[in-house]
């Protein structure tokens, strides 16, 4: 199964520290990272993030050339390397950082709907960095990634990110009250839930010291400043830190949503639209072409705030002196239907919306690197980061499918790229029992999928024997099938996933984790359950 170029690593440039940065459902169509027009007036790449992000209210809500919600992120791509056709191996956020964190596919790792803890047999990257001697810090604003499920191995301290003091216990049902009797009465439910002084000070936090539109971001950047401001300089360090705004709800502080929203909306319109990914694909209400462009338009506010503190986390190293010597990675997860295809969120299928994601590496061999349009994968960044590091880890290299995106690297290129949707989440099941009858369109979603791009191609298969192929070259949003018009070519491409692949079984689900009451919350409220 391993994908290792064999190269000596000490045969090319290194990085003393690597920086991992996930944009949680950030989709490469919304980032905007084309290059900024020359203009006298643009802010310069150096220190970006300690200035406001530039860009102009856009007239319309779409993703269209010369928005830019993502400026650091843009300047990163300018001074670095950006790969523009780089690709998820899952659609949301459990498979999608298993397959990145292990160098696997999810049929592979086996972390997915059914199953949704790391296994502990399955060697991690940060276990690679750990053994290494490096100092492994991550925090996540994603209750997936969490201790919970698996994903602490390897790490000195995985950080909660929304949290100001760290706790098993989640204050959520506090921050969700709509009003101060359902707040005090969620505060008397839980407040003696663990530490009641603990969760006292994230209750204060998260009530009155919280920036308004923050889901953890910017105490996660403030933590991480703090933290290179005082660590102990003699290791390297592995850091990996996850910002989840783009995600459901996309609730942006108004002087980022003002700019972004169409003309004439206004930003209390558009929060007052209702966001329910599940109950919007099960017809439960609707939500009008003009209500989905303000949708986009907070989303693409949601990413440019996100950016703020890729900006600040930048500033950060620079004045800790580790700027120069760092490996700086951002990436997106996986991506967002916001109308697109008839739905709303990221489950239920292998469109490129929730597949093609944004990815950026800065420092060490990338810098200068331009843009690459090969086809690559998020599990490719195991084998990327440690080469670029000097590490060579036998038992994570014996595991993984990963292949080095180093300039310098002996890996062979892509031809093709995989992606799988093992099991429904929330199941098919779980939709039944909150809304009753649902409609046949999503019923039919209760399958797994696989998916096969080439540059050329896209082809993808359920287990109930649904395939659909597009020439997405010429067709990229893919809304023309031509399976019937070219068997050959979907007999070729249905051959390239037999052949990377074991057969199409139903998922087993015999690794569920029994979630704390506070987890499920969280997850529901981001409209996983």
């Amino acid at each position: 199964m391993a994908d290792s170029n064999g190269r000596d690593d000490e045969s090319h440039s290194t990085v003393r520290n690597v920086v991992l940065v996930v944009l949680d459902t950030a989709r490469a169509k919304s980032v905007g990272m084309q290059p900024f027009p020359d203009d006298r007036n643009a802010p310069t790449a150096d220190r970006v993030g300690s200035r406001p992000a530039p860009g102009d209210r856009t007239s319309s809500s779409d993703d269209s050339v010369g928005a830019h919600p993502t400026p650091m992120l843009t300047r990163l791509a300018e001074t670095g390397t950006a790969f523009e056709n780089a690709f998820a191996t899952a659609p949301w956020t459990l498979p999608s950082h298993a397959s990145f964190f292990t160098g696997t596919y999810p049929s592979e790792h086996g972390t997915h709907g059914g199953h949704t803890y790391l296994d502990d047999g399955l060697r991690t990257l940060p276990e690679a960095f750990d053994d290494a001697g490096y100092e492994t810090i991550g925090v996540s604003n994603n209750t997936w990634i969490t201790e919970e499920f698996g994903f602490d191995r390897g790490f000195d301290e995985l950080r909660k990110g929304w949290q100001y003091v760290q706790s098993d216990a989640d204050m959520g049902a506090v921050v969700r009250g709509e009003d101060l009797r359902e707040k005090l009465e969620a505060t008397r439910n839980r407040l003696f839930d663990g530490n009641p002084l603990v969760n006292a000070a994230n209750i204060l936090y998260s009530e009155l010291l919280q920036p308004d539109g923050d889901d953890g971001s910017a105490r996660a950047t403030d933590w991480i400043g703090d933290w290179l401001g005082s660590r102990d300089e003699s290791r390297p360090f592995f850091l990996f830190c996850n910002f989840i705004e783009p995600h459901v709800q996309y609730d942006p502080p108004k002087e980022y949503a003002e700019r972004f929203l169409p003309d004439g909306a206004s930003y209390e319109e558009a929060t007052a639209i209702r966001q329910d990914p599940r109950a919007y694909d099960c017809g439960d209400y609707a939500i009008s072409d003009h209500e989905f462009a303000l949708l986009r338009g907070l989303y693409r506010a949601e990413l440019a705030y996100v950016d703020r503190q890729v900006g600040r986390l930048r500033d950060a190293l620079e004045d800790a002196g580790e700027w120069e010597d760092t490996l700086f990675v951002v990436c997106g997860d996986h991506g967002e239907h916001i109308g697109e295809h008839g739905f709303f969120g990221h489950q239920y299928n292998l469109y490129d919306t929730l597949l093609n994601v944004p990815l950026v590496c800065h420092g060490g061999p990338f810098t200068d690197g331009g843009r690459r349009h090969d086809l690559v994968q998020l599990l490719d960044l195991p084998a990327t980061l440690l080469e670029t590091a000097g590490i060579d880890d036998p038992e994570l290299r014996e595991q993984w499918s990963s292949r080095s995106l180093h300039p310098d690297s002996n890996a062979d290129s892509r031809e093709a790229v995989f992606a799988e949707y093992v099991a429904p989440q929330p199941s098919i099941e779980r939709l039944e029992a909150r809304f009753g009858e649902i409609p046949d369109r999503v019923r039919e979603f209760d399958r797994r999928l696989r998916a096969v791009r080439t540059a050329e191609y896209k082809y993808v298969r359920g287990d109930d024997g649904f395939e659909r192929c597009h020439r997405v070259r010429t067709d990229p949003l893919e809304h023309t099938d031509i399976s019937d018009d070219e068997p050959e070519r979907v007999r070729a491409l249905r051959r390239r996933l037999e052949e990377r692949f074991e057969p199409l079984t139903e998922a087993g689900a015999s690794g569920q984790v029994e979630m704390r009451e506070g987890t499920k919350e969280r997850l529901a409220d981001l409209g996983y359950l």
